[in-house]
């Protein structure tokens, strides 16, 4: 009964995409975070860096990056909220400046500093698919990342979409940007109960996506398949092993991949 419920209230509240709006989603493999690490030419590329892109469209590849506002409100491209990690530098990410940001070097290439939005679109230029996976704490101030990330979507001709886990931001742009394709990451850390199902569900109504990338160590989800035969893209993530790619190629209808993921011949 419960099961019935929730299928008539996925229809009601979570109603599938328009084909042709999602169907450029499909049979792409997207480098997570660009086609980082050490290349064949013995140059490291940094993950998030404008030289991993480049490297993906290269290899033609699609894209997947992330976001986030630096303390003026600019989109960002970087995916830790602290800049240890993969910088020199320490501290949040938004408590520095665009230009600031611009300023500080990745580690692992001298050439690389953080990149905006802009200078990412400006690079993909429409070239090859792009994911844009909006970053966010409970504290996110939702419309402020979600218009920083629409401003530069004016005017971009290209096949983009924004994603994140968070079902606030897929929900903004369902009511203030519907255009954008948008779509909801999920994960199951296996949990199959009664009430994780429910939550998922309860997550697809707020959301109101286009598409789902789901963790690819769900897959096969009985959710997921359920969404994908009503005509919601399924994407993969990380698909970082042969094995995993497999799964993901039987199962999902793009692998968001890196390393030992990426196929040697990606599909086009």
């Amino acid at each position: 009964m419960l099961y019935l419920l929730s299928i008539l209230l996925d229809r009601l509240l979570a109603p599938p995409p328009q084909a042709d709006k999602v169907a450029w989603l499909k049979g792409v493999t997207y480098a997570h975070r660009g086609l980082h690490g050490p290349g064949p030419d013995d140059v490291y590329r940094p993950e998030n860096a404008l030289s991993a892109f480049a490297a993906a469209i290269e290899a033609g590849l699609g894209i997947e990056c992330d976001v986030q506002r630096s303390s003026d409100g600019q989109a960002m491209v970087f995916h830790d909220w602290e800049l240890d990690r993969l910088t020199a530098e320490t501290g949040l990410v938004i408590e520095r400046s665009a230009t600031k940001l611009g300023q500080i070097k990745i580690i692992g290439n001298d050439e690389d500093t953080i990149p905006s939005l802009r200078q990412l679109l400006d690079l993909v230029a429409g070239r090859v698919p792009l994911l844009i996976e909006v970053k966010t704490r409970p504290s996110t101030r939702i419309p402020a990342i979600c218009l920083a990330v629409r401003r530069m979507l004016e005017g971009y001709r290209g096949p983009v979409a924004v994603m994140s886990f968070d079902p606030r931001v897929s929900r903004w742009f369902a009511r203030h940007s519907s255009h954008v394709v948008r779509g909801l990451v999920m994960m199951e850390e296996g949990s199959r109960t009664l009430f994780a199902r429910t939550r998922r569900h309860i997550m697809l109504w707020r959301a109101q996506p286009d598409f789902l990338a789901y963790d690819i160590t769900d897959m096969p989800s009985r959710f997921a398949g359920a969404q994908q035969r009503r005509g919601f893209p399924v994407l993969t993530w990380t698909v970082n092993t042969p094995e995993l790619l497999e799964r993901a190629l039987k199962h999902g209808d793009g692998p968001i991949a890196e390393g030992a993921g990426v196929p040697k011949a990606p599909r086009s």
